[in-house]
Order: C-alpha cells, then structure tokens, then sequence
C-alpha cells in the first residue's frame, strides 16, 4: 500500500496531477507516476530541504516546507499545488468545525466560497461540505460569491483523512520529463530556441542542447547561461548537456564557396547535420528547432523546406505558429528573457537580400560547393558541458580572457594616461575604468572588443560587466607585458 501523510500539516504539500495522467491507462500511468515521483525526488534533493514524497494512485504529497514550493512548481507533470493548513479526520463534523477555525478571520468582511472535492467512501458528499462549511462561516462573511470569490477555502477528502487549504499555485502541468524519451535541441540562446525548448520538455521530452557557435568565447558564454537556466530550473530528473561545435570554420568555408543570397538557407542545413550527428551519438528521437513561419529569410515556408532534407532526424518546430510577442512573452515566463535580450544576433551572415524561396535542389546545389569535411571535423571536435554540474565560476572565468587580438576588435587601454602616452597598442584607446563602466550602453554591439591593462585582472572585471552587457568583450591575457611580448612592438 503507498504511504499516506502524517494528520500534521505543517510543512505538507499536496501535489495534482496534470489531467492528462490521470486520463492514461493504468499501466501508462503506473510508468507515469514512477517518472514524476523521481523528478520531484530530484528537484526536492536539490533543495537540499529534506523533504519526503507520499504518494497515492490520484494525489502526491510532499513534506518539507515552503521553501520547496518554487522548485515544485517547475516540475512538469503537476496541474497545481496547496500548501495543506490542517488535516483532520474524513468526518463532516470535524472538517466543519477546523474550517470554521482554520478560515473565520480569512472570511471576514469578504465575499467568498467553499470548493470541496471528494475520493473514497464517505457517509456525506462534497456539496454536504460546502454547504455546512459555508453556513458556518457566512456570519463573519460579506456573503457568500460562487464567481470570483475574493476568498475561496478548500477542502479535499481522501479516504480517512481530509485537508483543509486556501492556497493554489499552478504547476508547470503537461507530461513528467522523460516518459517521451530524448531529443537534442538547436539552441542559439535567443528568445525563440529556449522557448521551443520548454514547450517540448512539456511534453515529458528530456533534452541535450547542440550550439553552433559562429562568435567565439562570449557567444558562447551567453548561450550557456540561457542554458543554464532550462538545466537548472526546468530539467529535473535528467542530467542535460550543452554540446558545442565551433562553428567559425565552416562559415568562413561557406562564405568563400557558396553565393552570398544562399547563406542563411546553407548555414541552417548545416546545422541540421550538426544537430543529426550528435543526436545520433546520443540516440536522440528527433531535433527540436526555435523556427517560427516567416520570422527571418531562412524560415520562410519554402526555405524550411529547401533547409529540411539534409536532417536524418524528425525536426520539430514547436513555435511555428507562434509571433514574436507570443514567444518573448513565454521567454518572460521560462526565466529566459532577460538573459536572450543580451545575446547578440550571429546567424544574420546573409548581406543585400538573401533568397526567401529556395528548393531543395538548389539549396543542395549550393551546398555541394563546400566541402564538408571542415564540418565533420568542427562536430568531431565539440565540447561537451553538464550543464547542472557547472558552477557560476564556471560560466565566467573560461570567457573572459584571450591571448589574441581578433581582425577589426577594438582594443581599449584601461591604464592611466601617463603609461598609455608611454606606450600602447597601435589603434588602441585609452579609457578609464569608471568612464568606461558607465559608458557601457553606448558601446556599438556588433563589435567585438579586447581590453587590457597592466596585468589583465582589472580589465577582467570590466570585461565581465561587458558580457554581461551582451557585449562580445575580453580582458587580455597577462596584461600589457604579456601584449608586448606578443607583438613584439618595441616600447621606446
């Protein structure tokens, strides 16, 4: 028999089931339950709260506080949750008598009602509740509004014992992750990828991440910390990794052999092969794209077409139907916006009017032009991250230094102006750390910028702040000594 809840409340939760598990049959629902009993385990450890899950064939209950509460809610698989006030035994007289305690001065002077639900065998029914209840605490009332009551107290009676509440928190809702086995998801780290991300994970799909990276360290950077956030607060009960290929050398390939109105349409079949390769080496069931129908030139109806046939993978697009308003809206939910405002866009690549209704042959045609083993060799290469393993440092110190300074970066001296008048970097600015930090939101985005001063670890404070900007920044690695040495321009 599965354990009950103890009659205490203090700390208790009872958990819903979304509608669609309860609708499966009982053997589906059995592998169901199981799934979401080891999402939430996982979900309650990292909390680090203790808490406990009893469970029985229509409701869950967890004990351990309401500081668990947020972490639940981001658990998909639940319709709702209620913080339990009061348990007491499934009789009408006792549930009438803790109600009327429990909710006369949260009634007084307001409009309210009684929602009562009932599972078992019980000698009165959930109207007998309501009306008893109700009656009892209309005098302390404004009256009773069954429509839009400005209180509502609840009570749910589950065999022998009852539960008195007066809290609902939506849940995430959908299918516990995992029951709809794995996929690998194309995530730029814009607005679209992530949002497309979630809506799939709420069908019980867990995910792996495939990044192209066309920007280097900082866009790298950006990315992860908007996976980080799907990892940390959404994926419970899977282990997700952020897979990267670095990208710059099959662009620079498919600028030199493919004609620039055909940029985009190839550059998205490539990634298409990147995301098939490494969802097989997972066995990955399908890709999952942020696409949305006629958002930019390489998702016009026709170009998903011309992009489609390279994917030995189902591609699904879960925002096609979506507009922009819609999935930013959603990113606000998820806990994605704010991070995906910041990145910058690097898959634009196409100049003048790139083609919005290519064909599948004439994608191919261009396409054949390249020779892909520079790709096969940049998803060879890819790094992979667990994503829940890495720590805030982690998704800060590897980014922020470079030993290199890229064609067309702009490169700002932050020593004082006595040592850059004795010898800086030809071309380079010199800025004061405090003018720079205010200055920030005036920096022109699509520029990438290298940062140094006498030992690279002032400007990797502000090259961090820069980042944080969604700003493509790095502090020089060991300083001005360091970019002396490396140039070999003299000093004097």
């Amino acid at each position: 028999m599965p354990a009950k809840p103890a009659p205490e409340a203090a700390g208790l939760a009872l958990l819903r089931l979304g509608a669609e598990i309860t609708l499966k049959s009982r053997r589906t629902r059995a592998q169901f339950l199981r799934r979401l009993r080891s999402n939430l385990a996982d979900a309650l450890a990292a909390s680090g709260s203790g808490a406990r899950i009893d469970s029985t064939w229509g409701r869950m209950f967890v004990r351990g506080g309401v500081e668990v509460l947020p972490a639940l809610t981001h658990v998909f698989g639940l319709s709702s949750i209620s913080p339990v006030a009061r348990v007491v035994p499934a009789d009408l007289d006792e549930i009438v008598h803790a109600g009327t305690a429990l909710f006369t001065e949260r009634v007084r002077g307001r409009r309210f009602a009684v929602r009562a639900r009932r599972a078992g065998s019980h000698p009165f029914t959930s109207k007998d509740i309501e009306i008893r209840l109700g009656a009892a605490l209309l005098p302390a009332s404004a009256g009773v509004r069954l429509d839009d009551p400005e209180f509502t107290a609840f009570v749910e009676v589950r065999d022998a014992e009852a539960y008195l509440f007066h809290e609902r928190f939506d849940g995430a809702g959908g299918l516990p992750l995992g029951v709809e086995g794995r996929a690998v998801c194309l995530l730029s780290g814009g607005f679209d990828s992530a949002v497309a991300a979630w809506l799939i994970m709420k069908r019980g799909v867990a995910l792996d991440y495939v990044f192209c990276n066309l920007g280097g360290d900082a866009y790298e950077r950006a990315v992860l910390q908007v996976a980080k956030v799907l990892a940390d607060q959404w994926s419970w009960g899977t282990r997700p990794r952020l897979f990267v290929v670095d990208f710059q050398g099959p662009l620079q390939a498919l600028r030199e052999t493919v004609r620039p109105q055909y940029w985009q349409v190839v550059l998205k079949r490539l990634m298409y092969r990147a995301a098939s390769r490494v969802g097989h080496s997972l066995r990955a069931a399908a890709i999952v794209t942020g696409e949305s129908i006629g958002q930019v030139s390489s998702q016009t109806l026709h170009n998903l077409r011309a992009i489609e046939p390279v994917a030995t993978l189902p591609v699904f697009r879960p925002l096609l139907g979506f507009d922009k308003e819609e999935i930013i809206a959603k990113a606000r939910d998820v806990g994605t916006a704010a991070l995906s405002e910041q990145v910058r866009e690097y898959c634009a690549i196409a100049p003048g009017h790139p083609v919005t209704a290519s064909s599948p042959e004439r994608a191919a045609a261009e396409e054949a032009a390249m020779d892909l083993t520079i790709l096969d060799d940049a998803i060879e290469k890819r790094k992979a991250l667990d994503l829940r393993a890495l720590s805030a440092t982690d998704l800060v110190a590897p980014y922020l230094f470079t030993s290199v300074i890229p064609e067309g970066a702009i490169v700002f001296d932050c020593r004082p102006l006595a040592q850059f008048r004795a010898w800086h970097y030809p071309g380079a600015e010199q800025r004061d750390e405090w003018e720079l930090l205010r200055s920030i939101d005036r920096l022109d985005r699509d520029r990438a910028y290298v940062l140094y001063c006498a030992h690279g670890i002032q400007t990797a404070y502000l090259a961090e702040k820069m980042q944080r900007a969604g700003i493509e920044a790095h502090s020089y690695r060991g300083g001005v000594a360091a970019l002396i040495r490396s140039s070999g321009i003299s000093t004097s």
